[in-house]
């Protein structure tokens, strides 16, 4: 048996945000005999994912984080790393901030470099203009340049870019068998969580940060509660807002009626306890937790900022951040409607983000790019 080529993926952390999930999705479908998946990550702690990369054969490794400062230590452990590391031919980068930096060093020692467009924006502030300037080269370094949906490709490459031939759009594949509904482990759960079959369970999943817009969504519902006090939100994610988010919620007097369940590997599970998922999020690339939702039936409520690539099903409604009263309105019809049942359309739709189908054509791609490095093609 021949030794799988290694491809080279950079990450911040290694939990459940979605360029991780997109990641992990891809890595479990891949043909391990013929690709093998490493890992960069910028953090110190452990995450979600690690146990399962180990287990999958991966190997992890850690890299400084880029503070501005350590400009010359980031620079030298790139460096140092592959000179350490010729077995890779191929760095699929996903963190945008410091990828003109890192690919850019990889280029240097022959690899084929590929930058990973997952989001719209980098917040605002001096940090969110610092990552907007250093990530700007990126479009003239990178060997091939990958979004999640054409607003993310527009957002981090320009336009022109996207029109180029070393552009490619990546949906976001997920295992649809895996979030399709299941009426047993709908019952097994909401007893587990202590939530009766009665009750409305608005669902949320996402990062504890300001991009998914928690404030606005905990209005929501407290305005929605009021005409429906049986009513729950659950909410699975962490992050550096939480304490924030525990905080309004007294506020609201809403606490009792809100779970907030952290970060979870079986995340599949939760979305069958879910009647509505709600998502109005400031900015976006291309959720895959909205790709898991409508994979589950669910009547899924997101802001307009949100890209189309995401509507696979008629499952989706897009409604303006601001206009608190429509979301309401649409949380109340989507409780008397119910459950989404999946049309031929609705099935086709998604099928276009079938993850075998998404690992199928990636692999493909890896094996042609190491192939082209071995052979001396440019």
């Amino acid at each position: 048996m021949s030794t799988p080529i290694r491809i080279l993926q950079v990450l911040g952390g290694l939990e459940a945000g979605g360029a991780e999930t997109f990641v992990m999705n891809l890595y479990r479908t891949t043909n391990r005999e013929k690709v093998q998946f490493d890992f960069v990550k910028h953090v110190e702690s452990n995450g979600i994912f690690e146990d399962e990369i180990t287990k999958l054969g991966g190997r992890i490794y850690r890299c400084p984080k880029y503070n501005g400062k350590n400009y010359f230590a980031y620079c030298k452990w790139w460096n140092d790393f592959f000179k350490e590391h010729p077995e890779y031919h191929v760095i699929h980068g996903h963190v945008r901030s410091t990828a003109s930096i890192y690919l850019k060093i990889a280029k240097k020692y022959g690899l084929i470099t590929i930058a990973h467009s997952h989001n719209t924006s980098n917040g605002k502030g001096l940090s969110g203009v610092g990552k907007d300037m250093m990530q700007l080269p990126i479009r003239y370094i990178a060997d091939y340049l990958f979004a999640c949906s054409d607003k993310a490709g527009i957002w981090l490459y320009g336009e022109k870019a996207t029109m180029q031939s070393n552009y490619r759009m990546i949906p976001n594949g997920v295992n649809l068998e895996r979030f399709a509904f299941d009426e047993a482990k709908r019952t097994k759960m909401r007893k587990q969580l202590g939530i009766n079959e009665y009750e409305f369970v608005i669902g949320h999943i996402g990062r504890f940060t300001e991009q998914k817009n928690h404030k606005y969504l905990l209005e929501i519902f407290s305005i929605y509660h009021k005409k429906d006090p049986a009513s729950k939100l659950l909410m699975l994610g962490d992050g550096e807002l939480r304490e924030a988010i525990e905080t309004q919620c007294r506020d609201l007097n809403i606490f009792d009626s809100v779970k907030m369940l952290g970060v979870h590997s079986n995340i599949e599970n939760y979305y069958q306890v879910m009647d509505v998922f709600v998502f109005p999020s400031l900015w976006e690339g291309l959720p895959v937790t909205l790709v898991e939702a409508q994979a589950n039936g669910l009547p899924c409520l997101v802001s307009d900022v949100i890209t189309q690539n995401v509507a696979l099903t008629g499952l989706i409604q897009y409604i303006p951040l601001g206009e608190t009263k429509k979301w309401e309105q649409s949380i109340l019809e989507s409780k008397s409607i119910g459950r989404g049942v999946l049309s031929e359309d609705d099935q086709k739709g998604l099928n276009a983000f079938d993850i075998r189908e998404v690992s199928r054509k990636i692999q493909k791609f890896y094996i042609e790019q190491d192939f082209n490095v071995l052979s001396g093609v440019s």
